[in-house]
Order: structure tokens, then C-alpha cells, then sequence
């Protein structure tokens, strides 16, 4: 071997232990928190200024990083086939050939494992020490990086990332399903966890309360007649209309009602819901429910009105709503819970209202497409068959299948539940061929 050779082999390993060094890198900046490199500075470590600085724009340090470390990988490579070329004897394809899967399991290995091993064990301390290399490389090759991102983006179907597909929800998402799989989270916090990133993609309408379960009163109505309202129904805020329900003009509480009540016995008969009403927050439907998350906190508020595109009212949505989406439902001492399902005597269901219709579908064993149909619910299944709103006592025949809708509690007489019970055949249906 010549020494040309030697030193071009020195020069692959170089290059080796430089994009290994990288990619250390790399694995730490990803699991190091910003709270943690602001601890970090709290005790005055070394570098943890600057790993402060990386950390609030990290994925554009990891673009960069990457780039570099496949480029150093595909350099050493590249020396590595030269140097087969010119000192391995045998075919030219077969030393490619090895040469290229020397490198291979050289790159998984130095590159791919342990690497990433340290700087996930080791994550502060390695992210401090290379985080000016860090900042440095990203302040020289950052537009290089983002330039072939957007030349990426360019050749892709579809809409690309802005900031590179190597820093994003999916890769946070896997590691959240592997850190369940060895038993570092449980099940439920899994859940919770792929919830919150759901949220960001769920508007509002998807989890409101729709305007015909919404539990209103008139404005003309006394205190006490809200008072007894608020008893009934359990609920502590509730929507105040004028003309009709699209007419949402205030919101009134129960602590409002129950303190003027008791400091001033008289106002009960004498003063009307809209002189105690509070002024309503209005969202349109579509709106994404994190972002209202943080508009009610801000707000103080814990209840807006849903409206459409035509300014009517869609429903209403509180905090409570919101943050069930995240840890399931939350039920109090007065809450009473209906179970979706009901299986009743003989071969029938008593099933909520608003079950989805393919849930539904499914458990029945009917050949029915939501989507198909164009409704979402089993009420929405009966006022399309019907061809009007359903109300309790309705029944419909679906495919040897009898659906009663019944009475629903609250002030609106809509429906509540759906029995479904299959229907007997008479004794001549029997005996028809």
C-alpha cells in the first residue's frame, strides 16, 4: 500500500471521528430542554449561554449539523473507494463493492450508535461543550442548509417544511410510543401526551357543545327563575338571549346570581337576568382549540359562544372542554354519566344520540358509511331518513333494524337516546321463499 493510500485512509478516519463528534452533537441538542441549558446558565456551567442561544432555534442547528455529518460521512467514503481502487486487487465492482460496505458498517456503527449513545447519556454536558462549534457552524453554513431545504421542498409533493423535516411533530410523536414500549411512561401518559399534540388540529366545533343541547335563558327572565335554572341543570354559567338563540347578548353566573340574591332578597322578583348578565366572548367555530386555550386563560374567561360563518350561534365551549381533549372526561358529584351503550333485553341497544354513525354501524352489524351518508351521529341518521329533525317517540326501519328515539333531559325536547332493537319478522315473511 502506498503511502498516498495510508494517508487518505487517515484522512477517512479523521473525518469518521469528526462527523461522529457532529452527530453527538445532534443527539444531545435534541434531548436537552430549554428550562434545563436555563438552569444550566443559573449555575454559571461553561457554554451554557451559548447552548441557550442553539436551543432557541434548534432545528436550524440540527439542519446544519446534519448537513455536515453526511458530508464528512460521504467524504470519508469516498477516500475509502480510492484508496480500494488503487490497492485491493480483484475486479473493480467487487472493491467498490467492498469498500462500500466496509464504510457501511462503519458508518452505522461510529455514526449511528454510539454516537448517538453518548450524547443521549451525556446530553448536558456534551451539549455544552460543543455548543459555540454549534453556533459557529450554523452561523457559516446556515443559509447553505436552508437554501437545500428549500431546493428539497421544491422537488416534493405536497407542502414542505419551512424549517426541515429532521426536527418534527412525527419524530416527537415516535418518541413518545418508544418511551412507552420500554416502560418509561405508562399507557395513560402516552395518551395524554399525542392529546396535546392533537389539540393543535382540532378546531372548535369539533368539540363544542352543540347549540341544541346548549341549556339558555331568556333576558326578560327574573333572578330567581335563573337561580332555579342553574339548580336544574347544574350548570354555573349560562348563556343569556334576546329574540332566540342566535341572540346570545350576555352570559350570567351563578355566584352573581347567588350573591345579589342573598345581599338584596327582593332583586329575585324584582330585577331581570340581563341587569346581572356579563358580556359574552364570542369564537368563531373554526378556530383551533389550543389557540383558544390560551385566549380564555388570558381572558379570564371560562365560557364562549360558539358562532358559524353567518354569525348564528353553533354552541358553546369551556375551559373544561377543552382540557377534557387532553385527559379524557371529567366528571363532578353532580355530573350524571350516560353510557354510550346500553345493551337491553332480547337483541337491542340503548345508544347516545350523538354516537358516531360507523361506531354505531359496527355495532349492530348495519352497512352504513357516515361519510357516505353525509351525518356523523345516529340522530343525524334519523333526520335523514325522516327527512326532518327527529323527535322522541320517531322510529325508523334501517335493514330489519327498528330505531325509537327517545326524550333527552334538559330544556330542549330533542332526542337523548336511540333504542335499537331488531325487528321480528312476521310469521308469512318467515315462509316466503
Amino acid at each position: 500500500m502506498a503511502t498516498t493510500d495510508v494517508w487518505l485512509l487517515v484522512a477517512a478516519a479523521a473525518l469518521v471521528v469528526l462527523a461522529g463528534l457532529l452527530v453527538m452533537s445532534e443527539a444531545a441538542i435534541r434531548r436537552v430542554s430549554r428550562s434545563r441549558a436555563a438552569e444550566l446558565v443559573r449555575e454559571d456551567r461553561r457554554g451554557a449561554a451559548t447552548l441557550v442561544a442553539v436551543l432557541a432555534d434548534r432545528p436550524r442547528h440540527l439542519n446544519v449539523l446534519l448537513l455536515c455529518h453526511q458530508v464528512l460521512a460521504v467524504a470519508a467514503t469516498a477516500l475509502v473507494v480510492v484508496v480500494a481502487l488503487d490497492a485491493v486487487p480483484g475486479p473493480r465492482w467487487a472493491r467498490v463493492l467492498l469498500a462500500v460496505a466496509v464504510m457501511a458498517v462503519v458508518t452505522y456503527v461510529v455514526l449511528g450508535v454510539g454516537p448517538r449513545t453518548l450524547g443521549t447519556q451525556h446530553a448536558d454536558s456534551v451539549s455544552r461543550r460543543t455548543a459555540r462549534m454549534t453556533r459557529g457552524l450554523t452561523v457559516v453554513l446556515g443559509p447553505l442548509a436552508g437554501g437545500m431545504i428549500l431546493l428539497g421542498n421544491a422537488f416534493t409533493p405536497g407542502r414542505g417544511y419551512r424549517e426541515g423535516p429532521f426536527a418534527n411533530q412525527a419524530e416527537l410523536r415516535e418518541l413518545v410510543d418508544l418511551a412507552e414500549a420500554s416502560d418509561v411512561i405508562e399507557d395513560d401518559e402516552r395518551q395524554m401526551i399525542h392529546s396535546v399534540f392533537e389539540l393543535g388540529d382540532t378546531i372548535v366545533r369539533e368539540l363544542m357543545v352543540p347549540r341544541t343541547e346548549m341549556v339558555f335563558i331568556e333576558g326578560h327572565k327574573t333572578l330567581r327563575q335563573a337561580l332555579s335554572l342553574a339548580l336544574r341543570s347544574g350548570c354555573s354559567r349560562i348563556p343569556v338571549v334576546g329574540e332566540n338563540v342566535d341572540d346570545v347578548i350576555g352570559v350570567v353566573y351563578l355566584k352573581d346570581l347567588a350573591r345579589r340574591a342573598y345581599e338584596h332578597r327582593e332583586a329575585e322578583q324584582s330585577e331581570r337576568v340581563c341587569e346581572l348578565m356579563r358580556e359574552a366572548y364570542l369564537v368563531p367555530d373554526t378556530k383551533r382549540a389550543d389557540d383558544l386555550l390560551r385566549e380564555l386563560q388570558t381572558a379570564r374567561v371560562h365560557l364562549a359562544i360558539v358562532v358559524d360563518e353567518y354569525g348564528g350561534t353553533s354552541g358553546l365551549v369551556t375551559i373544561e372542554d377543552i382540557v377534557e381533549e387532553i385527559v379524557g372526561e371529567i366528571t363532578d358529584e353532580y355530573d350524571v354519566e350516560v353510557p354510550e351503550v346500553e345493551p337491553l333485553t332480547g337483541d337491542a341497544y340503548r345508544v347516545n344520540a350523538r354516537m358516531n354513525v360507523d361506531d354505531f354501524a359496527e355495532l349492530i352489524g348495519l352497512d352504513i358509511d357516515g361519510e357516505t351518508e353525509g351525518v356523523e351521529t345516529v340522530a343525524g341518521l334519523m333526520a335523514r331518513r325522516l327527512g326532518r329533525v327527529p323527535v322522541p317517540g320517531t322510529m325508523i326501519d334501517e335493514d330489519g333494524w327498528e330505531l325509537v328515539a327517545e326524550a333527552g333531559q334538559g330544556r330542549r325536547k330533542g332526542i337523548g337516546t336511540v333504542v335499537a332493537r331488531r325487528r321480528v319478522p312476521a310469521p308469512e315473511e318467515e315462509e316466503a321463499p
